[in-house]
């Protein structure tokens, strides 16, 4: 029951395919879907000796960790760099716990970032001085609004741990405290990434580059919540990194500190309903009808399918979520292609660098055209290079060389394929797929002329890709949009009105690798308290974890 693996793969299948039968009760905590926040609640809930079951519906763990295998080629579904991985921050000593240890982290070029916007090229530098004086040098009449800028940054990295510290408040606890967070908390906590940058500069290109990465969370500056902007442009300021060996190796370690207390990461693991019982969760019911009994559930399946679809509507409505739901909205759905190359990515001159391009400065308006008229052009192309990025790739794939798109798009022209299955929607849906692929593939010809000819293979994933293989509902790639009034939602927290059932992953706290991480560490913290998982968090935070294969007595309930 180990993790299973193709003998001609690169890239296993990470967990234990589900069978009634291998289930090992009773369990502590069942946690619903295995992406970074799943995994990062049931590693630290297991470090305390809590017996986890994770249920995950796609046939390999990790979420948008995961990686697949087609062709002979790998590629990474969502994860295309992280940052805070150089130097021992506290996302890397997560990191290293969650892990034990055994992931390594390589260095993109220092360029991590170049943006084409228009006709004109600019480059983001790692490190924070570095980053400001290649700002500086383009802008030199702006050098005041850049260092406003790092200070708005700053601010927000300062804040940040008070405002995710009251999520773990208990509801009476966050009405007592509030008062002082809204005095504490700089007023551009409920302000757009527009609105913030307006007040430092009207130079439209400097707007531009410094709000280059919004598609890192989903909406453009005059929507999105300043606090994103910030927690992501913070995260890259010192460059971007990228696991070797791929992003499934993320998983595939985290599953032997699950395993080391007794639980399980079991795929193919589809759960159908949590059931409660007067107000109080009893465990849940697997679609193949099996029910496992546990009052502590943690869903990280999002917070629309948690409550649309998996606890019972009856309860949904006395605990007022139907209420709740309509003021937060599913973020973005993006196409992706994914590109295998006969040759390595030396050969091809392929970077260690992620391209950005844009039709112009004008994120919103060109974003608004788009979803609006589908033969618009796109309003952000994003381009990996993975099998650049990764040292280990040519070991693994001798003489190849991938690539990864991903463009924003919009759900609604692909709704008249929502209720068909995933291979078999049909030649229009098919035609559908070929046309955006090509038209994709011309934005990286027209950046990387020499790949025209070269490539041996690629492939095209659509919002209902998204849906399918990641269980979500409108082909949501961030979860909730990251909009200010979302992290004004006091409800978006680890604890339900719902005795028992917790919430995990992105929509607790942030999207992304790291965002997610620490909405799992929040929601472990929550569920077991701060007495217990404290001097755990303590030892992470300062370094003082050892990794380590230890065995763990599985925790009696």
């Amino acid at each position: 029951m180990s993790t299973t693996k193709n003998s001609k793969a690169n890239c296993p299948r990470i967990g234990t395919r589900y069978r009634d039968w291998r289930l090992n009760g009773p369990y502590d905590a069942v946690i619903i879907g295995s992406g970074m926040g799943g995994l990062t609640t049931a590693a630290f809930l297991s470090e305390l000796g809590w017996k986890v079951a994770v249920l995950e519906q796609h046939y390999t763990a990790g979420g948008y960790t995961h990686s697949y295998e087609r062709e002979g080629y790998e590629w990474d579904v969502g994860l295309h760099y992280v940052g805070d991985m150089g130097a021992p921050t506290m996302p890397r000593r997560m990191m290293d716990f969650l892990t034990g240890g055994k992931l390594q982290w390589a260095a993109m070029d220092q360029v991590y970032d170049r943006f084409f916007i228009g006709d004109k090229i600019f480059d983001a530098l790692a490190g924070k001085q570095a980053y400001r004086d290649e700002l500086v040098r383009r802008f030199p009449q702006e050098a005041k609004a850049i260092d406003g800028y790092l200070a708005r940054l700053a601010e927000i990295k300062k804040y940040v741990p008070l405002f995710t510290m009251a999520r773990l408040l208990k509801p009476w606890q966050r009405k007592l405290a509030q008062p002082v967070l809204n005095m504490l908390l700089p007023r551009s906590f409920n302000m757009t990434t527009g609105a913030v940058l307006a007040e430092l500069t009207s130079n439209k290109d400097l707007i531009a580059v410094l709000t280059g990465q919004w598609g890192d969370h989903g909406l453009p500056p005059s929507q999105s919540s300043f606090i994103i902007h910030g927690l992501v442009a913070s995260h890259y300021l010192h460059g971007g990194y990228y696991p070797v060996g791929g992003s499934w190796r993320i998983a595939e370690a985290i599953l032997p500190k699950v395993r080391a207390a007794g639980g399980e990461v079991f795929t193919y693991a589809r759960v159908k309903q949590i059931v409660t019982e007067q107000g109080q969760v009893k465990g849940v019911l697997m679609e193949d009808g099996t029910r496992i009994d546990c009052a502590c559930v943690v869903s990280s399946a999002g917070v629309f399918n948690t409550f649309e679809h998996l606890v019972p509507a009856a309860e949904v409505q006395r605990a007022g979520y139907d209420k709740l739901l309509p003021k937060v909205k599913p973020s973005a759905a993006h196409l992706g292609v994914y590109i295998g190359l006969k040759q390595t990515a030396e050969e091809l001159g392929l970077p260690k660098t992620n391209f950005w391009i844009y039709p112009s400065n004008d994120y919103d308006g060109v974003t608004q055209r788009f979803m609006e008229d589908q033969d618009a052009p796109f309003p952000v192309v994003y381009i990996s290079f993975p099998s650049a990025k990764d040292p280990d790739f040519e070991r693994r794939y001798p003489g190849k060389a991938t690539i990864e798109i991903v463009a924003p798009t919009n759900y609604a022209w692909f709704e008249k394929w929502e209720d068909t299955i995933w291979g078999k929607r049909g030649e229009d849906y098919e035609t559908a797929k070929a046309h955006w692929g090509e038209r994709l593939m011309e934005v990286l010809y027209e950046k990387l002329p020499q790949l025209r000819g070269q490539v041996d293979y690629f492939e095209v994933s659509t919002p209902l890709s998204t849906n399918w293989f990641g269980g979500y509902q409108r082909g949501e790639l961030y979860g909730l949009d990251h909009d200010p009034q979302r992290f004004q939602q006091e409800w978006l927290s680890p604890r339900t009105k719902i005795k028992g059932l917790w919430l995990t992953g992105q929509d607790v706290m942030s999207c992304g690798i790291v965002g997610a991480m620490m909405g799992g560490v929040l929601t472990a913290t929550a569920v077991a308290g701060m007495r217990q998982m404290g001097p755990v968090l303590k030892k992470v935070v300062s370094g003082q974890m050892q990794p380590a294969d230890t065995e763990h007595e599985p925790r009696t309930a």
